[in-house]
């Protein structure tokens, strides 16, 4: 990033824009993704080389088999983390690019894929974001513990 790019802090609803248009792309992501799984375990179960058991139907055995379900459910938050992690290791999610947000390091470079996991641990599902409100530096909890910050772009000249 260009160091003498001048951006400021993002504000409170800029945020929440980007968080709520992240959301419906993340639920897309996930709903295909578990696609693939429920679809894989069908394809096994025509085929003969899986059976259900004692479970109704795939979904009731991803969510209730001891072993199953915590595969499973790992799987699907180890795919909502990687989104979030790929994208903010770049600088913007697809809601950043649209709001016209960029999440970097004081300095201006991207972060680091630890820095990643630290914001996703200490959101609190977003409502870290509401110390936003509070903060003078507009920052969030989670922009605090990993330190770095969510900055508004200026306009293409």
């Amino acid at each position: 990033m260009n160091s003498q790019v001048h951006t400021k802090p993002a504000g409170f609803l800029r945020r929440l824009a980007a968080i709520f248009y992240d959301a419906l792309i993340i639920i897309a992501v996930e709903m295909i993704a578990v696609g693939i799984v429920i679809a894989t375990m069908e394809a096994l179960l025509s085929q003969g080389i899986i059976n259900y058991g004692s479970y109704i139907d795939a979904s009731d055995l991803l969510n209730h088999h001891p072993v199953w379900s915590i595969l499973f459910h790992g799987y699907v938050v180890f795919v909502w983390v990687g989104f979030l992690s790929f994208f903010w290791m770049k600088g913007q999610t697809l809601g950043m690019r649209a709001w016209k947000l960029r999440l970097q390091n004081e300095d201006g470079s991207n972060i680091r894929f630890g820095q990643s996991l630290i914001r996703i641990s200490t959101s609190l599902f977003g409502l870290g974001n509401l110390t936003v409100l509070f903060d003078s530096e507009k920052r969030a909890l989670q922009d605090m513990w990993a330190k770095c910050q969510v900055v508004h772009l200026p306009k293409a000249v």
